[in-house]
């Protein structure tokens, strides 16, 4: 492949909310705490060329990146939201990623690795920059005008089905929870720039709809509100912090109460699972966080669980609100919007199917937190897929001690 120079990331508020948000909880809470984190494709077998090809770009896109720093009008806009506090943004102030905490190499299969170990509040900070990288590495050697043509066709499209759920959206009465939509692909965008065009393009097309993302830079840039609160490292780690195992999910949404103060309400319920989940998710939880995020499983049944639970705990489902973000389309969402609006409110964030539908199929890459203060850590998700562990004997343990079963 042909070496490219010009860096991809040019800023480092090019990244999504909730890589703050855990960071800042991290800093204040548990500095010290260090963490393993692991790349994989997991369609590496349906890739056009195998992802080790662009290991030398990679290389000197992450030397560019360990340069950057927050430039002062980034750092005021951080400042301006309520919820990151000034302490925060000094220490961003001072905030650069350090080279020697990643590296990148290919095994023995020629598969692309990327290793990240350090202290987590840097750690954590790679993940979604060394997503987007790879993403748009791999398709700058697959793209040509017949690939961005067929990606405004896709585009205009999804404008088209926003105009006519909008319109719909008209006849509501004044009860009717609203159709919300964000964009959450900066992980697997097509490319940086694409991504800032498809933003623009929806935003503008229905901002009452899409009027979210997570990614700061073009939140910042567009006027939009920036979108997330918590991912699963951040609940993977207090299995290896100083609580119980079994007391871990509790802990670590005791921890982001007490960080937020009633902010960023939307608990991950896909650690362990659901049904784990809302046996610790008690009447003091149900009704200190604003609602739940769904990652992973039939939207529909864990939606049904969700409403029932509230229900079971004598809270009006309609004060709450259900978040779904695994592999969305619009379609998908307004059909889930249509499913729940007269029980409870619901909003939506699609990653790959707005900022990457080109024609070509994604390449499907996570970057996850195995290790943590030396043990392993890991998430038992609603999707057996999902698990990204080596460890059997701890994931054997850990369904033990979340009462849960082998899947199938």
């Amino acid at each position: 492949m042909t070496v490219t120079y010009a860096p991809i990331i040019t800023s480092l508020l090019d990244n999504d909310l909730y890589k703050f948000t855990m960071l800042q909880a991290m800093l204040h809470q548990f500095p010290q705490t260090h963490g393993v984190y692991r790349f994989r494709c997991r369609n590496n077998e349906e890739t056009v060329y195998p992802l080790s090809e662009i290991k030398d770009d990679l290389e000197l896109q992450l030397d560019s990146l360990c340069e950057l720093q927050f430039l002062e009008d980034e750092l005021e806009y951080l400042r301006s939201l309520r919820f990151i506090r000034s302490d925060f943004v000094d220490y961003l102030e001072l905030f650069k990623l350090k080279r020697r905490f990643i590296t990148v190499s290919t095994d023995d299969k020629n598969r692309l690795c990327v290793d990240i170990e350090g202290p987590m509040i840097q750690a954590m900070f790679f993940e979604v920059f060394v997503l987007a990288i790879v993403n748009e590495l791999y398709f700058r050697a697959l793209s040509d005008d017949s690939v961005i043509a067929e990606g405004q066709r896709r585009l205009d499209a999804k404008v088209d089905l926003l105009h006519q759920y909008a319109a719909e959206q008209a006849t509501y009465t004044h009860d009717t929870p609203p159709f919300i939509v964000a964009d959450f692909g900066t992980r697997r965008r097509f490319s940086k720039e694409w991504q800032a065009h498809v933003v623009e393009t929806l935003y503008k097309a229905s901002p009452k709809i899409v009027g979210g993302t997570s990614n700061v830079y073009l939140a910042k840039e567009l006027g939009m509100t920036p979108i997330g609160t918590m991912a699963h490292e951040f609940m993977q780690a207090f299995q290896a912090l100083d609580v119980r195992l079994r007391d871990s999910q509790k802990a670590a949404l005791e921890a982001w109460v007490h960080e937020y103060r009633g902010d960023l309400g939307i608990a991950l319920t896909d650690v362990v699972g659901m049904d784990a989940f809302l046996r610790d998710f008690d009447l003091y939880f149900a009704k200190l966080f604003d609602g739940l995020r769904h990652d992973s499983g039939d939207p529909y049944v864990w939606g049904d669980k969700a409403v029932a639970h509230y229900q079971k705990l004598k809270i009006d489902p309609k004060s709450k609100i259900l978040t779904f973000s695994d592999g969305l389309n619009l379609k998908h969402a307004w059909a889930l919007h249509q499913y729940f609006r007269d029980r409870i409110k619901t909003s939506f964030g699609i990653g790959t199917n707005l900022t990457n539908d080109m024609g070509i199929t994604p390449i499907n890459i996570v970057l996850k937190l195995v290790e943590c203060n030396g043990q392993p850590v890991a998430k038992l998700s609603d999707s057996p897929g999902k698990t990204m562990i080596n460890n059997d004997t701890y994931l054997a343990y850990l369904r033990q001690v979340f009462d849960l079963d082998e899947p199938e």
